[in-house]
């Protein structure tokens, strides 16, 4: 098996170029990506088992969003002929990312270096030097712009 990659993403609009290049990545090795988008975790106060029901529908609705958005990423990978699955976790975003690259064994990390979300946190101040000083796999930063 090729190259084992993990690309975290935001699904914002940089998504579609660090998908790009994983799928660049992952046919040149003959790999495999899991397309990861950590949701944050809730307050509990806002979780299923206490709020109003309009916000519980709200979350819910949310979750389901991201994770349509997360597939429709893999199936793109897949129709291009790429080993892809997708993964919508909730959790603290450098945790949640480095388990599971740890948890799939994985050989590259990608990420974005800029986004309007839970990405561009995980990329600035302490998270970035977090995930940094934490991993020991490779990690393959993308830069995107709004002006590309």
């Amino acid at each position: 098996m090729g190259l084992k990659i993990l690309v975290a993403v935001d699904l914002s609009d940089a998504t579609a170029k660090i998908i790009r290049v994983a799928e660049y990545l992952a046919k040149a090795t003959e790999g495999a990506v899991r397309v990861l988008h950590v949701a944050e975790a809730e307050p509990d106060f806002v979780g299923y088992d206490a709020g109003p029901e309009v916000v519980r529908d709200q979350v819910a609705r949310e979750f389901r969003d991201e994770h349509r958005g997360v597939q429709a990423h893999a199936d793109a990978l897949r129709e291009a002929g790429v080993d892809a699955k997708g993964l919508l976790i909730q959790g603290p975003i450098i945790e949640t990312v480095l388990g599971e690259a740890k948890r799939f064994e994985a050989d590259l990390l990608i990420v974005g270096s800029h986004g309007f979300g839970a990405l561009y946190d995980l990329l600035v101040g302490s998270s970035s030097r977090g995930i940094l000083r934490d991993t020991d796999i490779p990690v393959l930063v993308v830069p995107v712009r709004e002006d590309q």
